[in-house]
């Protein structure tokens, strides 16, 4: 039997997290101990949209996970925790994780992403509408800058790829301006 329709099976044709049964994609749960089915869990497209990007993450869309967390699927426990761990700001996520049950082995692989890890001290950067930058993002100036050191002057509206972040302060990040790299404060950029 096929890896597609073992997983179909499996999931019974709908999401594994939300019960949707149009638009179904298998998703691999990174940091898997295992390959194949095991490391996988049918979703729908509304969930595989949200799983990694917190930008359009709707947290009512998430409340399924009420249903989900029970799962006999590893893979998707893992995925119902680091989920009710990433909205856990919302309150109502903390309700259903002091309940959730993980066996060990689910658990180190639930951890693996790093989704329980305190963020409340984490360092955030942020461009000039407050937009949070992460490194890898893409920025635009918004102003000329002179840099320090040199003659050179880096022009608004220019682009500023694949920035890398200041790990000691959150107003500064590095970027390659006309091949030279150099340090922009967040202030004067926006991300694109």
């Amino acid at each position: 039997m096929s890896f597609e329709r073992e997983l179909n099976k499996r999931a019974n044709s709908q999401c594994e997290l939300c019960g949707q049964t149009e638009k179904l994609q298998a998703y691999e749960v990174p940091y898997s101990p295992s390959a194949g089915l095991e490391s996988n869990i049918l979703v729908c497209s509304t969930c595989s949209a949200q799983l990694d990007d917190a930008e359009n993450r709707d947290a009512n869309h998430w409340r399924c996970l009420n249903d989900s967390m029970w799962s006999t699927v590893p893979a998707v426990q893992v995925m119902a925790w680091r989920m009710l761990h990433r909205l856990k700001s919302e309150g109502w996520p903390q309700d259903l994780l002091d309940m959730m049950y993980l066996d060990e082995d689910t658990l180190e692989w639930a951890a693996a992403a790093g989704d329980a890890k305190d963020k409340s001290n984490a360092m955030v950067h942020r461009d000039v509408n407050g937009t949070i930058l992460e490194a890898g993002d893409n920025v635009v100036l918004i102003k000329d800058l002179k840099v320090k050191g040199s003659s050179m002057v880096a022009k608004q509206g220019t682009a500023v790829r694949r920035i890398s972040l200041d790990h000691e302060n959150a107003e500064y990040i590095e970027g390659k301006v006309d091949g030279q790299q150099i340090v922009i404060i967040t202030k004067y950029v926006k991300k694109i």
